[in-house]
C-alpha cells in the first residue's frame, strides 16, 4: 500500500482509541532500571493486595535491618521456677490418671474372674442336672436320624457316629438309620430299649386317635356280630374248592379264576343254619406272602387247609407262622380224602411238628378229615366255625361310625377307584364321608359279594366300594368322619406324615441294591420293568417276586408301578427308559398298542403270576453274556523235533485222541506241567496242509514264537463251548 493509505499507529498513551475499538486502560510507564550494583527500589503495590509490608532487601554482602517489632518475634524466656512448677502439675495429673486406669484395669479383671467362676458352677449344676436326668430306658417307634437318635439318647452326636462306625456303618448326622442299627447302637451305649413298635402300625397320633375311639364305645351297645374266617393254606389243595361248598352258590369261584389258583384276596358271605358267616379266601402261590400276613390279620377264625396226598408244604408252614402270629384260633381241614394216595394220619403227624397237635390226640387243635369235591363233612366244619365263633363272643356296635379295614383295591375303567372294605365297627351307609390312609372320599354305591347294590353295610361284612380319589392301599385301615371339612383335614394330615415317613426310610445302612451291584460288578446289568396290574395287592406280589429273581450279574429294576389298564403314556415311558411293559390281569388300549409298534416296545400280559415269573427269568438269562468253558478235542504226543531254517521247529506227533485242528489254541504239557499256551499256525500231513488230523495218524505242527519243543511233549488241543444257563444263580 501507499504510505498515504496507510493508517497511524495506535499510540496508547496519546492518542485516543480507534473508532468502535472499545476503551482500553493505558500502561503505566516502566520505572528506570537502576545501575549497574545499585539496589532495586521498592516494589510498587500491587492493586487489591495492599502494597508490599516488607522493606527493601539490602544488597548482596550487606547486614539485614532489624525486624520491625511484632513481627516474628519469640516469646519472653520462662522462669526456671515457673517450668518446675508446670512439670509437678503436669507429672501430678499423669499419676492421678494413670492410678485411676489401673483402678479399671482391676475392676475389669474381677469381674471376668467372677464370670469364669460363675460359668464353671452353671457347668458344674447342669452336669449334675443330666446325671440325675440321664435316660437309662427309651422307646424306639421309627426309622430316625443319627442326630435325632442322639437327642433321645441325650448324648453327643460324635458318640453315637462312632459307636455306628465301630459298627461298620459309616453315617452322617443327618442320614436316617433304621430301627434295628438304633436298638443296637443305643445297647452298646449302655441303654435299654423298652419297646420297638412294629413299623405297619399309624403313628402315635393315629395309634392314640384308635385308642381313644375304642375307649369310647359303650359296651351296653354291643351286639353279636358275624364272624370273619380266613381260608389259608398251599397253592392248589382245594381252598377255593371248600369256600364254594359251602356256599353252594350257582357260580363257582374256581371258574371265574384264572388257571384254576387264586392270585387275590376275596370276601365272600354265606348263611348257615340262619347264621353268616364272612369268609376271606387268600392265595396259596408264594409270590402272595404279604397278602396271607393281610388276611391273617383281619380275621377271627383262620381254616387251614392241608391236602391228604400233599401234605405240609412252604406255604402251609408260612400259613401256619401268620395265623400264630395274629392269634386267632386254627381249624385244620385235611382236604382231598377221597383221592387215591391220601394219608391223613400222615398229616396229623406232621402237623404235631408245628405244634398243632389234634384233639384226638389229646391236643386242642381242632381237624377236621374232608373232601370239598365231594361235599364230605363241610356241614361239621361249619359246626365247629359257629361253635368257636360262639365260645369268642364276638361284638360289634352297628351305631356307632363305620370303621373296618381295606381288603383289596383296584382301578376299573367304568367305575374308577374300586375298593373292597371290611367293616370291622359301625355301620357304612351311602353317602358316608370315608378317610382310608391317605385317600378320602364320599360313598357312591356299595355292592355286596354278590354283585348286589346295597345302601349301607353293618359289622363283619365285605363290601365293594365306589366315591374314592385315588386307589387306597390294601391293608390300610378306613373310618367314617362326620363331614367333608373333617375327611380332607385328616387326608391331608396323613398325607404329610406319610410325606415325611418316606423321607425318613431314606436310610444310609441300606445302599440301593442297583448301586451295590453296579459298584461290585463293573459288567452287571439291569431290566428295565413297567408294571400294570389289576388290583394293589397284585401289584406287590409281582414286585416282591421281580426282586427275588436278582443275581450278583444282573437285577430287575421297577421304573413304574400303577393299577390299571396299559396307555399310551406307560408305552412313551418304556420307550424313553428302554423297559418292557408287564401286564398283569389288565388289558392295554388301541393307541397303546399302535405307539408300541413305532417305538418297538415290547408288551407283555399274563394272567397266572408263575408264568409270568418264569418268563422274565429267561428275558433275563437271555441278557447275559455267555459263559464259555474250556473243552479238549485232541490230544497228540511229539515224538520227533524237526529244524527248518535256522530258528523253526517243527513237532512230529501221533494224535493219541480226538483231533488235532489248524489255528485252534493247544497247550503243551511236559513233565505234568503247562509249559506253553498258542495257537497251532502250521499243521501239515507229510507234505501236504492239513485242516485236521484225526486221532491214529501222524502230523507234523508248529507254533508261532515257540520253539522249545521236545521229544515227548504232549499236546492239547481246546476249544471254547458256551455254557447254557439255566438258572440266574
Amino acid at each position: 500500500q501507499r504510505p498515504e493509505n496507510r493508517q497511524p499507529g495506535y499510540d496508547r498513551v496519546n492518542q485516543p482509541p480507534r473508532e468502535g475499538g472499545g476503551e482500553r486502560p493505558a500502561f503505566p510507564p516502566r520505572p528506570p532500571r537502576p545501575p549497574f550494583g545499585q539496589p532495586y527500589g521498592q516494589r510498587p503495590a500491587s492493586p487489591g493486595a495492599g502494597g508490599n509490608q516488607f522493606p527493601p532487601r539490602p544488597p548482596f554482602g550487606k547486614p539485614m535491618p532489624p525486624r520491625q517489632a511484632g513481627l516474628g518475634e519469640k516469646p519472653e524466656a520462662v522462669g526456671k521456677e515457673e517450668l518446675e512448677r508446670v512439670k509437678s502439675v503436669n507429672k501430678r495429673d499423669f499419676v492421678k490418671k494413670k492410678d485411676k486406669l489401673k483402678e479399671i484395669e482391676e475392676l475389669k479383671r474381677e469381674k471376668q474372674a467372677e464370670q469364669k467362676i460363675q460359668a464353671k458352677l452353671l457347668k458344674r449344676k447342669k452336669e449334675e442336672q443330666e446325671l440325675a436326668e440321664k435316660v437309662t430306658e427309651i422307646h424306639l417307634a421309627k426309622q430316625l436320624t443319627v442326630g435325632e437318635l442322639a437327642d433321645r439318647l441325650r448324648i453327643s452326636v460324635p458318640e453315637v457316629i462312632k459307636q455306628l462306625m465301630m459298627s461298620g456303618i459309616m453315617a452322617t448326622v443327618n442320614q436316617t438309620i433304621d430301627i434295628a442299627t438304633a436298638k443296637q447302637a443305643a445297647e452298646n451305649l449302655g441303654f435299654t430299649i423298652l419297646q420297638i413298635e412294629d413299623k405297619s402300625k399309624d403313628s402315635d397320633g393315629e395309634a392314640e386317635e384308635a385308642i381313644s375311639e375304642d375307649e369310647t364305645i359303650d359296651k351296653s351297645k354291643l351286639k353279636d356280630r358275624a364272624p370273619v374266617v380266613t381260608i389259608m393254606g398251599h397253592v392248589d389243595h382245594g381252598k377255593t374248592t371248600l369256600l364254594d361248598s359251602i356256599r353252594k352258590s350257582r357260580q363257582k369261584i374256581v371258574s371265574t379264576e384264572v388257571g384254576g389258583i387264586t392270585q387275590s384276596i376275596g370276601a365272600y358271605t354265606a348263611m348257615v343254619n340262619s347264621k353268616k358267616i364272612v369268609f376271606i379266601d387268600t392265595p396259596g402261590h408264594e409270590a402272595f406272602t404279604t397278602m396271607r400276613a393281610r388276611g391273617a390279620q383281619i380275621t377271627d377264625i383262620v381254616i387251614l387247609v392241608v391236602a391228604a396226598d400233599d401234605g405240609i408244604m412252604p406255604q402251609t408252614i408260612e400259613a401256619i407262622n401268620h395265623a400264630k402270629a395274629a392269634k386267632v384260633p386254627i381249624i385244620v381241614a385235611v382236604n382231598k380224602i377221597d383221592k387215591p394216595g391220601a394219608d391223613p394220619d400222615r398229616v396229623l403227624q406232621q402237623l404235631t411238628e408245628y405244634e398243632l397237635v389234634p384233639e384226638k390226640w389229646g391236643g386242642s387243635t381242632i381237624t377236621v378229615e374232608i373232601s370239598a369235591l365231594q361235599d364230605l363233612n363241610i356241614d361239621e366244619l361249619l359246626d365247629y366255625i359257629i361253635l368257636i365263633a360262639e365260645v369268642e363272643e364276638l361284638k360289634a356296635d352297628p351305631a356307632r361310625k363305620a370303621a373296618g379295614v381295606i381288603i383289596e383295591s383296584k382301578l376299573d375303567k367304568g367305575k374308577g377307584a374300586v375298593a373292597t372294605f371290611l367293616v370291622q365297627q359301625g355301620t357304612l351307609r351311602v353317602g358316608d364321608f370315608v378317610v382310608a390312609g391317605i385317600v378320602s372320599g364320599k360313598i357312591r354305591a356299595l355292592f355286596n359279594d354278590l354283585g348286589e347294590r346295597i345302601h349301607k353295610a353293618g359289622p363283619s361284612t365285605p363290601v365293594e366300594v365306589l366315591g374314592l380319589t385315588e386307589i387306597p392301599q390294601a391293608g390300610e385301615k378306613f373310618e367314617a368322619v362326620e363331614s367333608d371339612k373333617l375327611m380332607k383335614e385328616k387326608a391331608g394330615e396323613r398325607k404329610e406324615k406319610e410325606k415325611i415317613s418316606k423321607f425318613d426310610e431314606m436310610s444310609a445302612t441300606r445302599v440301593k441294591r442297583e448301586m451295590l451291584l453296579q459298584s461290585t460288578q463293573g459288567d452287571t446289568k439291569e431290566l428295565n420293568i413297567i408294571i400294570k396290574t389289576s388290583t394293589h395287592g397284585a401289584a406287590e406280589a409281582v414286585t416282591g417276586s421281580l426282586h427275588q429273581l436278582e443275581s450278583k450279574h444282573i437285577f430287575v429294576k421297577v421304573v413304574h408301578l400303577a393299577i390299571g389298564d396299559i396307555t399310551e403314556a406307560d408305552v412313551m415311558l418304556a420307550s424313553a427308559s428302554n423297559a418292557i411293559v408287564i401286564g398283569f390281569g389288565v388289558k392295554e388300549d388301541q393307541n397303546a398298542l399302535r405307539v408300541a409298534q413305532e417305538q418297538g416296545v415290547v408288551i407283555r400280559k399274563y394272567e397266572i403270576i408263575y408264568q409270568m415269573l418264569e418268563d422274565i427269568e429267561k428275558t433275563m438269562l437271555g441278557l447275559l453274556e455267555p459263559e464259555y468253558r474250556e473243552v479238549e478235542i485232541g490230544t497228540a504226543e511229539v515224538r520227533q523235533v524237526f529244524t527248518v531254517g535256522k530258528t523253526v521247529k517243527i513237532a512230529g506227533c501221533y494224535v493219541l485222541e480226538g483231533k488235532i485242528v489248524r489255528n485252534k489254541d493247544a497247550k503243551v504239557i511236559r513233565n505234568d506241567k503247562e509249559i506253553f499256551r498258542g495257537q497251532i499256525n502250521q499243521l501239515k500231513r507229510f507234505k501236504d496242509d492239513a485242516k485236521e488230523v484225526n486221532s491214529g495218524y501222524e502230523c507234523g505242527l508248529s507254533f508261532d514264537k515257540f520253539n522249545d519243543i521236545q521229544e515227548g511233549d504232549i499236546i492239547k488241543v481246546l476249544t471254547k463251548e458256551e455254557i447254557i444257563r439255566n438258572s440266574l444263580v
